[in-house]
């Protein structure tokens, strides 16, 4: 360990035992009750610290961090309410299976039996969103309890510890420097689950691999992905939503199942062998009248080959081994032409990014109910990381594109943001003003919550002009342009192919954020 200070307080005992074991970025909406946080950050000067303006933002952002990163940041909340305020992201993050560690200030502990105004149950308000739970009791152990709560996070899969600082043991003298514990490594693979796979892939049967989390990050394990579906003439899938995918030219091109139910259930009405590879069997978003829950059809036979806590890449290598197969290569395709007039749609979207990307853009996907029609012209762009909405809960990506720009500064990001969702945490672009961070966030502006008008035929209802007008965001239209400005970012408006080329093009090259509001 570096050296440090032979007295310390307990806030500084977690900040250097925490700093010595990799933890460098610090996301943070402190309050009171964190103060000596901030105080020991100040002083020590061992971590970036990344001031958020809404709780949203700051997990959202620890969020795009570990994706890119392939490590864990630190959080800095406010008591139970502002735990509330950054809870959906954490269900992203939970639902990707990153690691994140949150330090949740708690009123001292001789404060806690009184009824102030901000007095709740911080426990509680944090056990629905994480993976594991402890307040601190003492300034000695506190650094040790940071440890536990880092280890949790490492482990595999990734999860969301979360541990609560009551003020006191914070700013209370005696704490001591924790060294590191081991996270739990991957499961190891089970042979049964090896044979039954190999079992499907020589049935004869119709078979797919349904594979997620590590393998679509990771180029080697989709080449040999790719190589046993050429051995086997077994089909490949990823599952609908994905923390990450390694994407464009040199790289194996994944379908995804897609959102609508009756287009997923087509999709995988084939099968009658599926193997599960870091993934569950497909489940359908919502329940829908008349319509199943589970995917694929009840006949299928499901083989999980590795699970959640598995080495997905090391399994897909000894299935590899087992059925004599070799990493199979790219099927690259061309970037399609970009109309030169007409009106900007998603699929124009979509072919401008194939045609533009430069090489190691990282790519934002919330938007929505146009994700589905741009996706696959990431195959045809050049290579890139592709982060998408993971949990359903939206709101995740503008301070997605923070944290993956701070974890990677030399590489520009693209966020296509649904503009009804952009609105949940667009306090998101003062960070990236206030960070200087390359990334241009592309507002897809059908000024409506696009996919809840289809979910709401998808229920049988027959809507009237009430319903429709709570799904419009009219009545006054959004000015994305005004707002990015007075956030401190620079931006926009387009109509058509030619100038959304133009200006995508420009804002990637130049250094800062940019906003660019498409009216599709």
């Amino acid at each position: 360990m570096k050296d440090h200070p032979a007295e310390m307080n307990g806030a500084e005992s977690v900040v250097r035992s925490l700093h010595a074991e990799g933890v460098d970025v610090c996301f943070a909406n402190p309050g009171t009750s964190e103060m000596q946080f901030v105080d020991a950050l100040d002083r020590t000067k061992l971590m970036h610290c990344v001031l958020g303006l809404f709780e949203g933002v700051v997990t959202g952002a620890a969020d795009g961090y570990a994706r890119m990163a392939g490590k864990p940041a630190v959080t800095l909340l406010h008591l139970a309410p502002g735990f509330a305020n950054a809870a959906a992201n954490l269900h992203n993050a939970r639902k990707a299976r990153v690691p994140m560690l949150n330090l949740v200030g708690d009123h001292a502990l001789r404060h806690q039996q009184y009824d102030a105004p901000l007095s709740a149950d911080v426990e509680g308000a944090c056990a629905p969103f994480s993976d594991w739970v402890r307040s601190g009791r003492d300034a000695g152990s506190f650094a040790a309890d940071a440890m536990e709560a880092l280890a949790v996070a490492k482990g595999k899969p990734g999860q969301v510890a979360t541990l609560i600082a009551p003020a006191d043991i914070g700013w209370d003298e005696g704490g001591r420097m924790a060294g590191p514990v081991a996270p739990s490594g991957p499961a190891p693979l089970d042979e049964d689950a090896l044979n039954a796979a190999v079992a499907a892939l020589e049935s004869g049967e119709r078979t797919v691999i349904i594979a997620g989390l590590s393998v679509l990050e990771d180029v080697r394990a989709l080449a040999q992905l790719q190589g046993i579906a050429e051995k086997t003439g077994a089909d490949i899938l990823a599952p609908t939503s994905n923390r990450r995918m390694e994407r464009g030219h040199g790289r194996v091109a994944v379908t995804k199942i897609p959102y609508p139910i009756n287009a997923a259930l087509d999709m995988l009405s084939p099968y009658s062998r599926a193997i599960l590879v870091e993934a569950q069997p497909p489940v359908a978003f919502f329940a829908y009248p008349g319509k199943p829950s589970l995917l694929l059809p009840d006949t299928c036979q499901t083989t999980t080959l590795a699970g959640f806590d598995g080495d997905g890449p090391g399994a897909l290598a000894a299935l590899a081994d087992r059925i004599g197969a070799r990493p199979g290569g790219p099927r690259d395709t061309t970037p399609p032409p970009v109309p030169q007039g007409g009106a900007l749609t998603p699929e124009i979207i979509g072919a401008v990014l194939a045609n533009t990307l430069p090489e190691g853009a990282i790519v934002i996907d919330e938007g929505v109910s146009s994700s589905g029609l741009i996706f696959p012209y990431g195959d045809a762009a050049a290579p890139n990381s592709w982060l998408a909405l993971t949990g359903g809960s939206i709101g995740i990506g503008i301070p997605l594109a923070a944290g993956a720009s701070i974890a990677c500064p030399d590489r520009p990001v693209v966020t296509l943001q649904a503009d009804g969702s952009a609105m949940y945490t667009l306090q998101g672009l003062w960070t990236q003003a206030r960070e200087g961070l390359n990334v241009t966030t592309v507002i897809l502006a059908n000024r409506a919550y696009e996919i809840l008008k289809g979910e709401l035929y998808n229920v049988g209802a027959q809507p009237g002009a009430d319903a429709l007008s709570m799904l419009n965001l009219n009545r006054p239209d959004l000015d994305f342009v005004a707002l990015a400005k007075g956030m401190g970012v620079p931006g926009c408006r387009v109509e058509n192919a030619e100038d959304f080329m133009r200006t995508l093009r420009n804002a990637m090259a130049e250094p800062g954020p940019y906003l660019i509001e498409a009216m599709i």
